[in-house]
């Protein structure tokens, strides 16, 4: 009885859902970046002076400036005192005036109701209004979160059903953002992947959907299909035929769409322009508009906005049963309610200045230097990286990444098949091949505005070395051919 007792929890008797989560955006490289940051604390020396985190599209921590009238507005709701203050404009105290008014003791430190505050609901209707050319959004199928990922893993909770062959699966894109097949090892769900083309700009064909759906069909039960537009990590803009196509399958192989369109405000390449699925599905008509269900997601971390730490986003459920909706309620408020902080961010999003605003002019002029900017550097990756031997890059159509591919030289991969270590990044393959041999990576690229310090270059020449190597990059014009360079030294070294 004196021995020690064994633990209660282990890794044998924890959650094995768990256990099978993999994150890659907060996994073992930024583990070591912060053991990195750790030692150059304590005085250990390296050939680099500072930890720059290159694993995540956080625009802001790499320099990205705050929208002003967005921060103005917050400003004031976190301190009312400043509402006598001369330094702000009207138009934010009057936006703020009006967010604390619908604050539970005219407070940004209250709960709100865990839908979100419904005045701000109500601001996000007539956004959704705005944006669909007027077709007709309803504030109580409006569902504030915290970011867009909290609404997606509630979603997906109230999906995933069933046991063995009946249990349930749902399509996801391939390379898709690793939220969903994270959330879907933990719920125990079964992830049913189809592949982006990307010999086509990596465009989402439908019968490329039904061999999914088909070869699924034998180990669980499809219920949900995902599709994220402009895509992450891949940066194409669905056209309006691809998602017209993609809900007549929908409907008729009766699949709920998860529809993350975080990125639609970011779109680029000349030709192209979002369509959200909710406008599209309700401009089919009948009987899709009445009867396919869907839930589309969005977000103030993204777009030309950047504003991750508020973790402020919405979904909007359409053709959603009563009754579940009312358990998707329950189901947030066991979590109390949102950040109301990040409700407010929200509300400046969607209901930014108008024309005769005095923020207007300086609110269009920051927005529209961030989305050129990106713009910019959207095209730039594109012809860096495709001047670059054993390089490709596919045209980035939208959202705020660039996926080259590298093609590995044949030495790096007979060296990780000895190892029996395939290297990490997604691997083309054919379609249904479960497993394909990594002959290729793909590195995610993040575009960024200037004002941050990755990929500046020293008078050396190549800039200090990033701790934090891997399939994650976040840069600036001045890095771009640097990184360019950098993966073609990394080729030849394994030619």
């Amino acid at each position: 009885m004196n021995g020690l007792k064994e633990k209660v929890l282990t890794l044998d008797t924890m959650n094995q859902c768990v256990r099978r989560v993999e994150y890659a955006v907060r996994g073992p490289i930024m583990l070591r970046a912060l053991e990195l940051e750790q030692e150059l604390r304590q005085g250990v020396k390296k050939p680099f002076t500072e930890v720059i985190r290159a694993n995540i599209g956080d625009a802001q921590a790499m320099g990205q400036k705050p929208i002003t009238f967005m921060r103005q507005v917050l400003a004031l709701c976190v301190d009312p005192e400043l509402l006598s203050s001369p330094h702000f404009p009207e138009d934010a105290k009057r936006r703020a005036e009006r967010i604390l008014q619908a604050c539970g003791g005219h407070s940004l430190g209250a709960y709100s109701v865990s839908s979100g505050i419904q005045l701000i609901r109500e601001d996000v209707a007539r956004y959704i209004e705005r944006r669909d050319g007027g077709v007709p959004s309803n504030p109580n199928n409006i569902f504030l979160s915290t970011g867009a990922s909290d609404a997606i893993v509630t979603v997906l909770k109230l999906l995933v059903a069933g046991e063995g062959r009946a249990r349930t699966g749902v399509l996801i894109p391939i390379p898709q953002y690793p939220l969903y097949s994270a959330t879907l090892a933990e719920l125990n769900a079964v992830q049913v992947n189809y592949y982006l083309d990307e010999e086509h700009a990596w465009a989402l064909d439908v019968g490329e959907l039904r061999r999914a759906l088909h070869q699924a069909r034998d180990r669980c039960r499809p219920r949900a299909l995902c599709v994220i537009n402009p895509g992450n990590p891949t940066g194409q803009v669905q056209t309006r035929e691809c998602i017209e196509a993609v809900i007549r399958l929908a409907f008729e192989e009766r699949l709920f769409l998860l529809a993350d369109e975080v990125y639609q405000d970011n779109v680029y390449a000349e030709g192209s322009q979002f369509h959200s699925f909710k406008k599209v599905l309700t401009e089919m008509g009948p009987p899709y508009a009445a009867q396919q269900e869907l839930a589309s997601f969005h977000s103030a971390s993204k777009g030309y906005m950047g504003e991750c730490g508020f973790r402020g986003g919405y979904v909007e459920v359409v053709n959603m049963d009563a009754a579940v909706q009312q358990q998707m309620l329950k189901l947030m408020s066991v979590r109390l309610c949102p950040p109301v902080p990040g409700q407010a961010l929200l509300h400046a999003v969607v209901s930014p200045p108008e024309p005769s605003d005095p923020s207007f002019a300086q609110f269009q002029a920051e927005k529209q230097a961030v989305l050129a900017e990106l713009a910019a550097k959207a095209k730039l990756t594109e012809q860096i990286f495709s001047k670059t031997p054993g390089i490709r890059c596919n045209p980035v159509q939208g959202a705020m990444y660039s996926f080259p591919r590298m093609q590995l030289p044949p030495r790096a991969v007979q060296r990780a098949q000895d190892d029996h270590s395939a290297p990490h990044g997604e691997a083309a393959a054919p379609a249904g091949e479960a497993e394909p041999v990594p002959r290729q990576v793909h590195p995610r690229v993040l575009l960024r505005p200037s004002g941050g310090r990755a990929g500046q270059a020293g008078p050396a020449g190549p800039p200090r070395e990033s701790p934090c190597p891997g399939p994650w990059g976040f840069l600036g014009p001045s890095g771009l051919a640097l990184v360019a360079w950098g993966l073609r030294a990394c080729l030849s070294a394994g030619s």
